[in-house]
């Protein structure tokens, strides 16, 4: 069923009253009673535009892929709590439910992960590209540069209207590449040789072991932390890296450059870039003595610049549903990895003490999903700037979602913002020798 067919229209319009001339525009609302006003006539009834800056008020598309309640800390895909998912299912089942929009029968799953099998082969030019960027470059440049120049290899993939079969084959072929790709320059920037895709092992359980070299030996517990974490990370609605593959995408530029679009989003310290800047905070910590305490004093001094990263959540105005997982899964790879780091440490320290401090209780500053996948990734041995690659491999299903949704919409268009220009007007053109 299509994310139009669930929405209704509201027999309540909305009155606006521009410079004199009356609109009354449809009121709408969704599946989970969200409410919308379609301003879809304003500009050529009034020609007046709404101002939004960020996008925080403004829904931009019709969606049924994922819906998300900040107030009540509620996060659901394609109708299934996250909570369920994250218990009971696997990151490939929830990538097919995402991308396809229904869980799979044992046939369809196991079609699935035959496509992912079968594009898994990277290109050799492409794995030479890998050993030839700078060792200490930025792994998300290199993930989207590589993720890019797939489509030199692949012609017959950048069809405007691809077919079914090619749109399976090419879904398949990036949730096996991005996996690749990110272990292939871990074990560069390592100077390591690289280590194939196993076939017989489970997604997570493959990535770790060509990461690692685990030789298939990787600790079931942990690979299971990793596909929790990864299911979380799937999907979150219109952010800003999904909402820049849609926009990429709605110039029917091919799936390659829609996704490493949306990798270079995510890039940003602001959106992926969280649980990267959750472990340069505890290593300030642990440079200052290791002091926790006096660090959340200084975060709740607001005449203090210091700011504590992975706590509360620009969306949920509650505890993330996420982190409430995430913290388990947390707890078990510390407890079976048995490490001791003092960066570790601060980090408990920390989320014990703000969990019953009234100051961060009372606002609702609360651990968050990054503050959890920083620490794992740190047990796991994952370097600091590989953290927001990880999220580019949990979140690839739902960039593949987003932009499949929207390109088999009857109703798509090109991604077009409005602007009120603020600039100078009516200037005369001055010759160069007349300039001051």
């Amino acid at each position: 069923m299509s994310a139009a067919s669930k929405t209704n229209m509201s027999n309540e319009t909305a009155e606006l009253q521009v410079q004199g001339k009356s609109i009354e525009l449809p009121v709408v609302v969704g599946s989970e009673g969200e409410v919308g006003i379609d301003i879809s006539r304003l500009r050529a009834e009034t020609r007046a535009v709404t101002i939004d800056n960020g996008f925080v008020n403004t829904a931009s598309c019709f969606s049924g892929v994922t819906f998300l309640n900040g107030e009540e800390g509620v996060l659901k895909y394609r109708g299934y709590a996250i909570e369920e998912l994250a218990e009971k299912s696997n990151f490939i089942e929830v990538a097919y439910l995402l991308i396809y929009g229904e869980l799979p029968t044992i046939t369809q799953l196991a079609r699935f992960e035959s496509s992912i099998k079968a594009g898994q082969e990277t290109p050799e030019q492409v794995k030479q590209q890998i050993k030839l960027f700078p060792k200490d470059a930025h792994p998300m440049g290199v993930l989207s540069a590589c993720l890019s120049s797939l489509s030199a290899y692949y012609p017959e993939l950048l069809d405007q209207d691809l077919s079914a079969d090619k749109k399976d084959r090419i879904i398949g072929q990036l949730v096996a590449q991005v996996r690749n790709l990110s272990a292939y320059f871990y074990r560069a920037s390592q100077g390591k040789d690289f280590v194939n895709s196993d076939a017989n092992l489970d997604y997570c359980t493959d990535f770790l072991n060509m990461m690692f070299e685990g030789q298939g030996k990787i600790d079931p517990e942990v690979a299971k932390a990793l596909n929790v974490l990864l299911i979380l990370h799937a999907d979150h609605e219109q952010n800003c890296s999904a909402s820049t593959v849609r926009l990429v995408g709605s110039s029917k530029a091919n799936l390659y450059a829609s996704i490493s679009a949306g990798v270079g989003a995510l890039w940003g310290p602001l959106h992926g870039g969280a649980n990267q800047a959750v472990i340069e905070m505890l290593q300030e910590i642990d440079k200052d003595g290791g002091d926790y305490k006096k660090f959340l004093d200084k975060a709740k001094d607001k005449n203090d610049s210091f700011r504590l990263m992975g706590f509360g959540h620009r969306v949920y105005k509650n505890f993330d549903p996420r982190a409430r997982i995430i913290k388990k899964a947390c707890d078990t790879v510390l407890t079976k990895l048995d490490i001791k780091d003092p960066l570790l440490d601060i980090a408990k320290g920390l989320e014990e003490e703000a969990l019953k401090d009234p100051y961060f209780v009372d606002r609702k500053l609360y651990p968050n999903v990054d503050f959890y996948s920083g620490i794992i990734y740190k047990a796991l041995n994952i370097p600091t700037n590989m953290f927001t690659v990880m999220f580019a491999l949990g979140r690839m299903p739902g960039w593949i979602a987003q932009w499949k949704e929207m390109i088999e919409s009857p109703s798509m268009k090109i991604g077009r913002p409005r602007q009120i220009y603020t600039g100078e007007t009516d200037l005369e053109y001055q010759a160069i020798s007349d300039r001051k």
